[in-house]
């Protein structure tokens, strides 16, 4: 079962989100407000949208800047490196998500949610930063990274069961399109076990395009750096050229904003969120727009100063 953080009240927002010793009362005038913000939510809902985010590396620490000591003020320059504040990070990409109209019904994070070795406090500050997304009522899909912890992660969360702990893969099936969520561990492998089920997912749902998503790199010793990719993606690579109707690969783990193409299908490498391993390299997320012909990429950058802010790539479906 794939990690899912359904949407909250605003009234449940609220409360957890009152300083210490504060209080909350919401008298019947309040509620009937509460009911009608929730209603307006949902109309704002947009399911053929999807704010697509990865390598959040959110630290315990809400202060931790990486890898200077400043936050970004000023343009960024070739040859410059920006420092970032990661927690002020992912808190500006909710609010960008957020001030969208449509909003997005769905957010995925692909991977590499915590910034060390995914300890719960970690995973505690990940998920406060998230709340105003999941209050706005956006749904909130957690892929798993290298840096990540299922274990600990699962446990912050009551409402999942510990029976279904197991793979998280799963299926998000919009108007226009499915999105298969993958899990390829701390380790880069998704196994026999999960490249069967994906194969024969994709084989039951030829109706749509698909877009696949998994934290790492589906080719070896992929960026800057350069970054080891997944141990079996060679094997996924062929499992999705044999399928026309899989149209795109979206992956994480080496910090960039690359697009590649081999025949029918497309691999987006998406920057991180809080920082990146080039200098001069863009940090951000990406607004995805589906329609029937096509899924519509556009980068937003944390710095709308950068050269490669508002960049738009399109993965055609025909």
């Amino acid at each position: 079962m794939p990690i899912v953080l359904p949407p909250i009240t605003r009234r449940h927002f609220i409360k957890s989100s009152l300083a210490v010793g504060g209080t909350a009362v919401l008298n019947s005038s309040a509620l009937t407000a509460e009911a009608e913000s929730e209603c307006a939510k949902l109309d704002r809902l947009d399911s053929n949208r999807v704010a697509l985010l990865a390598d959040t590396h959110i630290s315990a620490d809400p202060d931790l800047v990486y890898p200077g000591t400043k936050w970004p003020g000023s343009p960024v320059k070739e040859g410059e490196h920006e420092s970032v504040h990661v927690s002020k990070a992912l808190a500006e990409v909710a609010n960008s998500v957020i001030r969208l109209d449509p909003l997005p019904a769905n957010l995925i994070v692909n991977g590499d949610c915590a910034f060390s070795n995914g300890r719960e406090a970690e995973y505690k500050e990940f998920l406060r930063l998230v709340e105003p997304l999941r209050a706005a009522g956006i749904t909130v899909h957690v892929t798993i990274g290298n840096h990540d912890n299922r274990e600990n992660l699962w446990n912050l969360l009551p409402f999942l069961k510990k029976e279904q702990m197991g793979v998280q893969a799963g299926v998000i099936e919009l108007p226009h399109a499915n999105l298969f969520l993958l899990d390829s561990g701390r380790k880069g492998i998704l196994g026999d076990q999960q490249l069967g089920w994906l194969a024969k997912r994709l084989d039951e749902q030829a109706d749509k395009p698909a877009l696949i998503f998994g934290h790492y790199n589906p080719y070896p010793n992929r960026g800057v750096r350069p970054i080891n990719g997944m141990r079996d993606g060679a094997s996924l690579l062929r499992l999705l050229a044999k399928r026309t109707h899989a149209k795109a690969y979206f992956y994480g783990h080496t910090h960039e904003w690359q697009h590649d193409q081999r025949d029918h299908l497309h691999l987006i490498n998406q920057p991180a969120v809080s920082y990146y391993f080039g200098k001069g390299h863009a940090h951000g997320w990406v607004d995805m727009t589906l329609t029937e012909m096509s899924a519509d990429l556009e980068l937003h950058c944390i710095n709308r100063k950068h050269k490669q802010h508002g960049d738009r790539r399109q993965v055609k479906f025909n």
